[in-house]
């Protein structure tokens, strides 16, 4: 069978490494806010460009501590895509705010020319979610809510490592969002999650957020002590998956490249038949976490590949307009029919680091073969 994914691959190749790194960071003592994190946090800043960061519990503490940060008050709403995760918009919910939605262009990421249209007086941000490893249009959505005077918030839980005019996914607003959900270019073994910024104010709000409140940069009298400023929450990065990230932290460039290697053959192999190929957008650099493809008949395409045991999946089934916990939410359903249509036709290729060539190439000589039989 080839799987999807599994990390029992990646965990093969690298267990004696992984299994030091775990036995160490027990035996320092340190279970929580120790040096491997502190190292971890510096690590991932550096390599990204950017100023300040934290690392918190999983990628929707990420979301959801910044848009808290924002101060954002009942009403308020923040506009993000249609074709994303569960956590982009419970992350907003759960902060506080509403959820405006609008539709995906042909890349799947969200449509800029549709953005202004939805913003009013109860705007506060704009997250744009940089989906299956490509980076949005960051110029034409950093003007817009300049000219509206509104934050950004990236949402780079798929994006880690991509770029855009040569500037990494999540430098680019007031605030970027990562995970390092198992299955992530930067995965742990367990969930994780990181916020960068550039502002070192709103990395004093988001450090103190993710631990009660509890301040632990300024020099006051309650530093440090079981004091809390304002109710945060309890979102934590252990140093065992601190000392394991910042392992695979130095191996990401090589994951991104076998990642590109991979998504080019299938390009190659691919591109003559009736499949729909990921396109990598003009200044931009795909890192391909997700190679994402659309056929109108993809549900027998999919049960055809599983005989020939060949996992798939689709990411996403169901875009939130019509999943049942939002319908009281959203209330523009008639403005997203793209990301709704390419629901029905979107699904996944098997792509990741120790995937083989060989295992890539076989795949895509069944698809030929199950798209020829079909014609």
């Amino acid at each position: 069978m080839i799987r999807f994914w599994s990390y029992k691959r990646e965990y093969t190749k690298y267990k004696k490494q992984i299994l030091s790194l775990v036995d160490k960071s027990i035996e320092k003592g340190s279970i929580f806010f120790g040096n491997e994190l502190t190292n971890f946090e510096k690590n991932f800043v550096k390599k990204y460009k950017a100023k300040y960061g934290i690392a918190v519990g999983s990628g929707t503490d990420a979301l959801t501590i910044a848009v808290k940060s924002l101060n954002i008050k009942y009403g308020d709403e923040i506009i993000t895509a249609a074709n994303t995760a569960i956590p982009t918009i419970t992350a907003i919910i759960n902060a506080g705010a509403k959820p405006k939605l609008v539709d995906v262009g042909e890349d799947y990421l969200i449509d800029i020319n549709k953005i202004e249209k939805e913003i009013n007086s109860r705007t506060r941000a704009i997250i744009p979610v940089h989906l299956y490893g490509q980076v949005c249009d960051m110029d034409a959505i950093t003007k817009i809510a300049k000219r509206n005077k509104i934050e950004v918030i990236e949402d780079c839980a798929q994006s880690q490592g991509s770029s855009y005019k040569n500037k990494y996914a999540g430098t680019f607003g007031k605030l970027g969002c990562f995970s390092f959900y198992p299955t992530k270019i930067l995965g742990a073994y367990s969930d994780g999650g990181f916020i960068l910024t550039n502002d070192f104010k709103t990395f004093k709000k988001i450090k103190r957020l993710r631990f009660y409140g509890i301040e632990t940069i300024e020099n006051n009298k309650y530093k440090d002590k079981y004091y809390s400023f304002e109710n945060g929450f309890n979102s934590r990065l252990d140093e065992v998956q601190a000392s394991i990230l910042n392992f695979k932290l130095k191996k990401t460039n090589n994951f991104i490249q076998r990642r590109r290697k991979l998504a080019k053959i299938y390009i190659k192999e691919l591109s003559s038949t009736e499949l729909i190929l990921p396109k990598e957008n003009n200044n931009g650099i795909h890192t391909y976490h997700l190679f994402t493809v659309r056929y109108f008949k993809r549900n027998k395409l999919i049960q055809n590949l599983l005989k020939h045991k060949i996992q798939t999946k689709i990411i996403y089934p169901y875009p939130i307009q019509i999943m049942k916990a939002y319908k009281n939410v959203i209330n523009n359903k008639d403005r997203l029919k793209n990301s709704l249509n390419k629901s029905k036709e979107i699904f996944c290729l098997p792509l990741y680091p120790e995937l083989t060539v060989k295992e890539a190439q076989y795949i895509c000589k069944i698809i030929k073969k199950i798209l020829k039989k079909s014609n």
